[in-house]
């Protein structure tokens, strides 16, 4: 297999932009990919397009891949809509590492938008129900908020894991996305306030969860002779790993941990020729606060039961001895869905190129990122190894 490089990558402001267009946050994100490649880019040279959308709201479903290649300025090239729930653009990426890795394609893009801003938010969580098992989740009448719960209360009783512990996630990821621009909230938390917001499905109040959110991201890639060409500071793909298991969780035999994020991680790893103790920062898929709890036992960061002091150690804030969610992760950054996992490589890029926009959130000599995307409760997960060149 070729060696794969990441030469350049972009990303909007996430907020909520009721005004903007789909096409236009896809053209401000491709734009700003191309404006980060050190040595000029032209998007025609791309031959590969793989958009992640989940489709909030139902728009534009049929040949979306295309219309967003065209607001891109990448007309003509090859291009796949790519939908995995919350993981759509973590597997569009994974899909790019593939084309460029097994020769097929020079250049490949991956990418991902959603928009959620267009529909009142009680319909946008029937929306939302669909990346769970619509028949005996959705029907059944729960939801994400109840489902995370459930985990986060298992969580609890099998390890002790604690209240303070599970919203201090918020609290860590809040403070973080306070140096970042282009982070959705930018006002952080003191976890007494955290802990007293309204009650969201219990244990987890308001802090606990993500927000509606609209944005875009690009990621650029070439194999690593080409990439010479275009930049003198690549950042290398040395892992790539995916996975499925039950949508449902009822199927699964346990809820304090998520079986395809362990294979989707133990194949990056395998691939990377590294282990847990090697990645210096990740971005993880905190669509919930236990979210980021479980990632750090199926990512092999500490053993499951452990989780919890993590956070009360201080081990994964920044400045930490491995800082997670340096962005905000997506409670702080935001989480537009289908752009969620191309956001995240967006950070581990300009992290392991020593360019993070403010200095104070910079992660000091990092060789190792890792970015964990999860599709609804754990049904679909990608997991990616960067590693930085010097």
């Amino acid at each position: 297999m070729r060696r794969v490089a990441v030469i350049g990558a972009g990303q909007t402001t996430y907020g909520l932009f009721p005004e903007r267009t789909l096409k236009e946050l896809v053209a401000d994100a491709a734009q700003d990919a191309y404006r980060s490649v050190d040595k000029g880019f032209s998007p025609r040279e791309v031959d590969e397009v793989f958009v992640g959308n989940l489709g909030t709201g139902g728009s534009q479903l049929g040949n979306f891949a295309p219309l967003m290649v065209e607001a891109a300025g990448m007309l003509g090239a090859s291009a796949t809509h790519v939908e995995n729930a919350c993981a759509s653009s973590g597997f569009a990426f994974r899909h790019a590492v593939a084309a460029i890795a097994s020769g097929r394609s020079r250049i490949a893009v991956a990418g991902g938008v959603e928009k959620m801003s267009d529909l009142p938010r009680e319909r946008n969580r029937l929306w939302l129900g669909v990346s769970g098992d619509v028949e005996w989740e959705r029907l059944a009448g729960t939801n994400f908020p109840g489902i995370y719960a459930m985990m986060a209360r298992r969580h609890m009783h099998e390890h002790g894991t604690r209240k303070e512990e599970i919203t201090g996630v918020a609290v860590k990821n809040r403070g973080h996305a306070v140096a970042n621009p282009k982070a959705q909230f930018r006002k952080a938390l003191e976890l007494e306030s955290a802990m007293r917001a309204p009650n969201l499905a219990a244990p987890f109040c308001l802090s606990d969860a993500c927000a509606m959110t609209d944005g875009a991201s690009f990621a650029i890639l070439c194999d690593w002779e080409t990439a010479k060409a275009f930049t003198d500071n690549p950042v290398e793909v040395v892992g790539s790993g995916g996975a499925t298991d039950y949508v449902a969780i009822h199927d699964r035999p346990s809820m304090s941990e998520l079986p395809a994020a362990r294979k989707a991680a133990r194949q990056a790893y395998e691939m990377a020729g590294i282990t847990p103790d090697d990645i210096d920062l990740a971005e993880v898929h905190d669509c919930f606060t236990i979210g980021e709890i479980l990632a750090y036992g199926d990512l092999g960061f500490c053993e499951t039961k452990d989780a919890g002091r993590l956070i009360a150690d201080g081990v994964t804030r920044l400045g930490g001895r491995r800082p997670v969610n340096v962005s905000g992760g997506l409670i702080g950054k935001g989480h537009p869905i289908g752009a969620t996992g191309t956001g995240q490589i967006y950070e581990l890029f300009n992290q392991l190129r020593g360019q993070a926009r403010d200095p104070a959130r910079q992660v000091a000599g990092a060789a190792y990122g890792l970015a964990h995307n999860v599709g609804g409760s754990g049904g679909s997960v990608a997991v990616h190894i960067l590693r930085a060149y010097h």
